[in-house]
Formats: structure tokens, C-alpha cells, sequence
């Protein structure tokens, strides 16, 4: 199934010159790349891409809460209290540098760019993935430090994010339509 789907290089992925080979390794699948730019995004686009949303809250908050658990870490924060802490940090890495967003077309190009970036943890993303390839940051020192987890992309998880995505970051008109010249191959 054809699909869409938006991808960011984050500020640490620019920081650290990583966008050829972000960029290589989703075109290297035989995904197109219709639509990049370089922006710095406010902190108004910051909040909507990370929506303010109860069901991401639930599931963050749970997450949060079983890595401290782990940790052995005691809190008196409520699992949403945790979210929303999360989510802050979230928007305020985002809106700290400049990005690069692009939308990413091709065969189910949601699942596939979403294996090519691995696991939302680097230390758990397998080695041949972007995430696995370029950092190794963990939650539990993203918790210590009470920062957002670096962790270089952001890829869409599913088609109603994406399409919100992609509308958020993308004029229709800057969003190109072209084949490969591969096509048949890939």
C-alpha cells in the first residue's frame, strides 16, 4: 500500500551532521523523499506536533512510571503529571535548533521507515538502524538528567499521525510527486 509519512531529523541529528545519512538510508530502501526543509520550528508547531493528547499521556505516563520502578526511582508525580512533564521537554528540544522535515513516500513506507529508525530507546534499536547506528541514549539517563531522550529522528507511528503530521509541517505545494528512476527495481 502506497503510503506517506514524516519524518524529522531533530535538532541533536543536525547538531551532529547526520542528515545525508538519514536522508541515504531511507532512500537506500527505495523510498522517495517528496517534500524537505530545514526549519526551526516555534514553540507553537512544538506543541501541536507533540499533541496534547490523553491517550499519549495514559501510555507515557505508564512508561515513565514502569522505568522508574525499574530504577528503583520513588516518585509522588501522577503517571500524567509524568506525561505532561515529558511532553514539555519534548517541545522545548524541538523548538531548541533547527530541524529537518521531510515527507517520506513509498510500499507501506510508514512500517518501513519506522523499522529503518528502531526503537524510540538507541540502546534497544537494533544496530543496522538509524537510532541503533548513531546513539546510544537511554531512558534512564534521559530521566537523571530531566531531558527528552536524544534519539536523532522522528518518524510517524501510524496514517492518522502522519496525515496530521505532514499537514502540520507541509504546504500541499511543497509536496512533490516524481518517480525513481529504480522504481521497478525497489
Amino acid at each position: 500500500m502506497m503510503q506517506r509519512t514524516l519524518v524529522l531529523v531533530k535538532p541533536d541529528g543536525v547538531y551532529r551532521a547526520l542528515i545525508g545519512k538519514v536522508i541515504s538510508q531511507i532512500e537506500d530502501t527505495g523510498l522517495r523523499v517528496i517534500a524537505m526543509k530545514m526549519v526551526w520550528a516555534d514553540r507553537k508547531i512544538a506543541a501541536v506536533h507533540y499533541a496534547d493528547d490523553p491517550e499519549w499521556y495514559k501510555a507515557t505516563g505508564a512508561k515513565t512510571l514502569q522505568n522508574y520502578k525499574d530504577r528503583g526511582v520513588k516518585t509522588n508525580k501522577t503517571a500524567e503529571q509524568l506525561a505532561r512533564g515529558v511532553r514539555e521537554m519534548l517541545i522545548k528540544f524541538i523548538s531548541s535548533g533547527p530541524v529537518v522535515a521531510m515527507v517520506v513516500e513509498g510500499e507501506s513506507a510508514i512500517s518501513v521507515t519506522r523499522k529503518l529508525v528502531g526503537a524510540t530507546e538507541p540502546r534497544k534499536a537494533e544496530p543496522y538502524t538509524i537510532r541503533g547506528r548513531y546513539c546510544s541514549d537511554s531512558y534512564e539517563a534521559a530521566n537523571e538528567l530531566q531531558r527528552p531522550i536524544l534519539n536523532i529522528v522522528h518518524a510517524s507511528e501510524d496514517t492518522k499521525t502522519a496525515d496530521r503530521e505532514i499537514e502540520l509541517w507541509f504546504k500541499k505545494t511543497e509536496i512533490f510527486d516524481y518517480k525513481r528512476a529504480d522504481e521497478k527495481f525497489v
